[in-house]
């Protein structure tokens, strides 16, 4: 991340995003080092895999409090910074998970569909007052040097390039044809 950061001249912050101080005082050291938001992205989840049976319920705690509650707090701390200019945009990251849960998946579904209803929520509460609210479901593999396509199904995982192009067309949306979820999935994802 250092390298990227350098790269492209990026500031880097670290929180927890599960500790309301923590959250208040990223947005605070933001707010000096750049000034107030206008485009705040989430992204942030965990996850606790295995058997509903045999889940650990303080990783399960951990996995909805990162995905779900720190979106909350992201939410929170962006809208009071945006809503007195009337302007600004907030980002959700969801993910398949968003719209159906899998087997020995249940803690990621839990977060990552409460993620989606704050951003139905929000959507509704912050686009009159000129905040856009978008959830995007990223469905499917995400593409990395971990990762790359299979030689025989060239584009089958999702370009990290173009999903941060769908970013930036949301963005730049008027505000009388606002998107308020958009579902990103390589061809060979199943529905």
């Amino acid at each position: 991340m250092a390298s990227l950061a350098a790269e492209i001249g990026a500031e880097r912050f670290a929180t927890d995003a599960s500790d309301p101080a923590a959250v208040a005082q990223l947005f605070e050291a933001a707010d000096e080092r750049l000034g107030e938001p206008h485009v705040v992205l989430y992204n942030a989840s965990a996850r606790a895999h295995g058997p509903i049976a045999e889940l650990d319920p303080e990783a399960v705690r951990k996995a909805v409090e990162i995905s779900a509650f720190g979106g909350f707090l992201v939410v929170r701390e962006a809208t009071r910074r945006m809503i007195n200019r009337g302007s600004g945009a907030i980002l959700l990251t969801g993910a398949s998970a968003s719209i159906k849960g899998y087997p020995h998946s249940a803690a990621f579904a839990m977060g990552k569909f409460a993620l989606r209803g704050l951003a139905q929520s929000a959507a509704r509460e912050l686009g009159p007052k000129g905040i856009h609210v978008a959830h995007f479901v990223i469905d499917g593999a995400v593409r990395s040097a971990r990762r790359p396509d299979p030689a025989d199904r060239p584009d089958s995982t999702l370009d990290p390039d173009a999903i941060a192009q769908t970013y930036i067309e949301v963005l730049r949306q008027p505000s009388s044809a606002w998107s308020l979820e958009v579902e990103l999935r390589p061809w060979v994802e199943t529905f």
